[in-house]
């Protein structure tokens, strides 16, 4: 007997266009496309986007405008503004959400981990007790409990609280 993990919302993934170039840098040059993708916050130095493809509901990123792969030559004052980011948007994560639990990370090169490695970028991460499961572990699968929209418009919405 074969066993089906239903997923209707990969739909999108397959069926969407795909972004030629880096898709960090099309975000950043698109304003007028925040909303279909899922850009949270903007401002002259980065903004903050819903990751596409989340750990846990919630999960986004933190990205300079500037296209850079080295952390080690980002001006320090962007630097400090998205730290600055992270923390309100923690207090925001467990005030909100509350979630008990944040991750913040980032994966600098491809051996780093980085999905997208050319252009670097901050994860703040939502944890709850027990959020993985052994689906993750033995079928690399993630389960996500919550609609993806509806999570995007509730942290947006209360965003302008925290920034």
């Amino acid at each position: 007997m074969e066993d089906i993990l239903y997923a209707p919302w990969r739909d999108e993934y397959v069926t969407s266009k795909k972004i030629e170039g880096c898709v960090f840098c099309h975000i950043s040059a698109n304003k007028s496309e925040d909303s279909d993708l899922h850009v949270l916050y903007r401002d002259e130095h980065c903004f903050m986007v819903m990751n596409k493809f989340p750990y846990t509901p919630g999960h986004f990123m933190i990205i300079p405008h500037i296209h850079t792969d080295k952390l080690e030559d980002l001006d320090s004052e962007i630097w400090l503004h998205m730290s600055s980011l992270a923390q309100k948007g923690v207090r925001l994560l467990k005030e909100a959400l509350n979630a008990p639990g944040v991750n913040i990370g980032m994966n600098l090169g491809a051996a780093g981990g980085a999905g997208i490695a050319e252009h670097i970028h901050m994860h703040i991460v939502p944890r709850w007790e027990r959020d993985t499961n052994f689906i993750t572990a033995i079928a690399d699968t993630r389960v996500y409990s919550t609609d993806f929209d509806k999570i995007y418009k509730k942290i947006k919405s209360l965003l302008p609280e925290y920034i």
